[in-house]
């Protein structure tokens, strides 16, 4: 068997899809995309094409390595996102090939169903309670949240009160037995963190995400022993060797995104990596049917799985849904807040390639926005 062609599809909201055809007539699906930055992506595709075409599909792990590798400089988000959704495409063939799920060749099933999040909320939430009530009633039982807006270096007290009173809401509605995960965006100064960790803790979140930028992980430590809320991060890391310093310093949760950190071989390897250090898997995945399949591939196989994002009904859905592009939207029927494990085979996705192709022809740009404080100066999104 061997690779033939591939072609790539920019569809709303702000995804992209690559499909592989071999000359046997089996077809792979990943999500090769940074989010806001698909088009870039797109072309790095089309140059690793130039390697895959005329190669065995099934030798997924070498062609990890040249792909990462072979062209000296390594790593960064746009080649790392091309790979994982290569990596993806590669994984879902193979499957087929052997017709049998992709958690079956990483070792076989570790848990029966998969427990997922909903979002509430956007960027500035003025209605928690409904939302987080709401997401209670279809059945979640857990939900994440940004923790603020804009928030100055050194946060006033008002926005200190802010932050306070949504996580307050959120455990009201939810009560003892649910969960909720705070989402701090990069938005929040090391200074503000610390300020900030030690109230949070009476509220109990599951988790407080991205505390700080990727540049500031040295203060990690400081924060770490700050507060008992478990500390998560990792959508903005791309390989285990990224991954190390953040759990050798107690991050609780490790979340790498399958469509950016080097796809289902990188992910669970940064998986086995977090067991070493007690750490628990919470996979980054804000975006489409095919990053969300492969993901869940990886979280039936992996022991350390705490919790699946996906992207139902998320913010930045405006122009698209995660079932557009689905033919067959059963595996992605929740159950109870969870996601069931399935036998079909490869990815466990059958994405309808007419809805892709119609999508394609529209294309999108999206960008996130891009803030500033009230003194003109650049905030972080």
């Amino acid at each position: 068997m061997r690779i033939t062609r591939l072609e790539t599809f920019l569809a709303p909201p702000r995804w992209l899809f690559v499909r592989v055809e071999t000359d046997e007539g089996l077809v792979g699906w990943g999500e090769p995309v940074v989010e806001g930055r698909a088009e870039p992506v797109r072309a790095a595709v089309e140059v690793l094409a130039e390697y895959l075409v005329g190669q065995d599909p099934l030798r997924i792990e070498d062609h990890w390595q040249v792909m990462t590798k072979g062209g000296f400089y390594r790593g960064g988000p746009v080649l790392s996102s091309a790979v994982a959704g290569l990596d993806q495409a590669l994984w879902d063939i193979k499957g087929k090939a052997y017709g049998r799920p992709v958690h079956q060749l990483l070792g076989g099933p570790v848990r029966d169903r998969v427990r997922a999040y909903a979002w509430v909320g956007g960027d500035e939430p003025g209605a928690i309670r409904d939302a987080v009530a709401g997401q209670t009633e279809a059945g979640f039982t857990a939900v994440k949240m940004n923790g603020s807006g804009r928030m100055t270096p050194l946060a006033t007290r008002a926005e200190v009160r802010a932050c306070l009173a949504r996580v307050e809401t959120a455990r009201e509605v939810l009560g003892e037995g649910r969960d909720f995960a705070l989402d701090f965006h990069g938005r929040v100064s090391p200074a503000n963190a610390r300020r900030l960790l030690p109230l949070l803790a009476e509220y109990a979140p599951m988790f407080v995400e991205e505390p700080v930028l990727p540049e500031h992980a040295h203060a990690l430590p400081d924060l770490v022993n700050a507060s008992n809320i478990p500390l998560a991060l990792g959508e903005r890391l791309f390989s285990r060797g990224e991954f190390l310093a953040p759990l050798q310093a107690g991050v609780a949760v490790v979340q790498p995104d399958i469509s950016h950190a080097g796809g289902i071989s990188e992910l669970r390897r940064i998986a086995a990596l977090a067991e070493v250090y007690g750490a628990q898997l919470a996979p980054h995945c804000p975006l489409g049917p095919v990053a969300l399949a492969a993901s869940l591939q990886v979280a039936f196989t992996t022991p350390n799985f705490l919790i699946q994002e996906q992207s139902t009904g998320i913010h930045y859905n405006e122009d698209a849904e995660l079932l557009d592009y689905v033919a067959d939207p059963e595996p992605f029927r929740f159950h109870a807040g969870h996601l069931l494990r399935t036998e079909r085979p490869g990815l466990g996705v059958d994405i309808d390639e007419a809805a892709v192709r119609a999508a394609d022809r529209a294309g999108h740009a999206w960008r996130n926005p891009v803030w500033r404080h009230p003194d003109g100066t650049f905030a972080e999104w």
